[in-house]
């Protein structure tokens, strides 16, 4: 049955993607315009990453101007590892996992940021050292409100760190042993059998950034009002935007390709075009979100209030609405 069912279709429809120039055969006057505007985007894009790396450098102190640097980066070199990936239909699994090794350490380096914000790690523990915090918040304990607050210490900011970094890590390991199992044919993406290595690889990749990012949720959620006048919260939008755009679109779109619900269309096969796919919608995305990211970045700050400033200014704040209600 199974070759009967394969007669009846374009054998196009079951190879592996084209290479370039087999693509490029194929581009008709409509098509060309489209690669051209989809590959004219992570350029601009990255022109102007490259102008606000100068100005970020010459401008803001260390370590705080590294940190928005990978920060802002993230944006273009998904779009542009993108563009790759429309260019070069065959090199999608690498440019995937490249894409996926740079977020893992935009996460930390956010993580780096919000303590940054703050004055360092010294000026963090000195503000927060007689605080508890929350911790039931997403990814993993959202669901969680019965579970106690934790006092800040050195150590509960080194194991936060960890959290973050350990994804940033593993992650580039396994993307190079991923590889090496590629090679061999182990490792081959459109295989989920339970039987295979795939399946464990991305599952246990998964379970690692729903733990890196924790810790920047339970730092977000805890500092967040300190710090709106840096415009924290859209910050962490575009941050939260990039993570559903670049992991669960990617994963919703394939998951309707190896199920057959995206039709193929030749020379793609099913797989081959939701990848596409994939890769064109992240490359109009990304030059979006650099867009909105350069505008929340590229900017000089006022520092920060100590806390001793802040109580003050509460209590004032206090004072007067008092006297107001006095009034009345």
């Amino acid at each position: 049955m199974d070759e009967a069912f394969k007669s009846t279709i374009d054998p196009t429809c079951l190879q592996d993607p084209p290479l370039t120039k087999d693509l490029i055969k194929q581009l008709d006057v409509f098509g060309f315009c489209l690669y051209f505007m989809l590959t004219l985007m992570p350029c601009v894009s990255l022109l102007l990453y490259l102008e606000q790396c100068a100005f970020i450098y010459k401008k803001l102190p260390y370590p705080k101007k590294t940190a928005i640097i990978w920060i802002s980066g993230g944006a273009p070199v998904l779009g542009t590892m993108a563009c790759f990936g429309i260019w070069v239909p065959r090199a999608t699994m690498i440019t995937d996992m490249t894409s996926n090794c740079y977020y893992a350490v935009v996460v930390y380096k956010f993580l780096v940021l919000l303590i940054e914000e703050l004055g360092g790690a010294s000026d963090f523990l000195q503000r927060f050292s007689s605080k508890t915090f929350r911790i039931d918040t997403g990814p993993c304990c959202c669901c969680c409100p019965c579970i106690p607050r934790v006092q800040v210490t050195r150590r509960m900011l080194f194991l936060l760190k960890l959290g973050s970094l350990q994804n940033a890590i593993l992650r580039i390991v396994i993307s190079v042993l991923s590889l090496i199992l590629w090679t061999n044919g182990i490792f081959t993406p459109a295989d989920l059998k339970v039987t295979g290595a795939t399946l464990w690889i991305q599952l246990f990749m998964g379970v690692l950034t729903v733990i890196s990012l924790w810790p920047i949720g339970i730092v977000f959620m805890n500092i967040n009002s300190l710090l709106h006048s840096l415009k924290i919260i859209p910050k962490y939008a575009m941050y939260q935007l990039i993570f559903v755009l670049s992991q669960l679109q990617t994963s919703i779109i394939n998951i309707l390709a190896f199920n057959g619900i995206i039709a193929c269309a030749p020379p793609f096969s099913s797989r081959a075009r939701g990848s596409m796919l994939s890769q064109q919608l992240l490359i109009m995305e990304m030059f979006i979100i650099s867009l909105v990211t350069r505008s929340l970045y590229r900017r000089m700050y006022d520092p920060l209030p100590s806390e001793e400033q802040d109580n003050e200014q509460n209590e004032k704040e206090a004072l007067q609405t008092a006297l107001v209600e006095h009034d009345v």
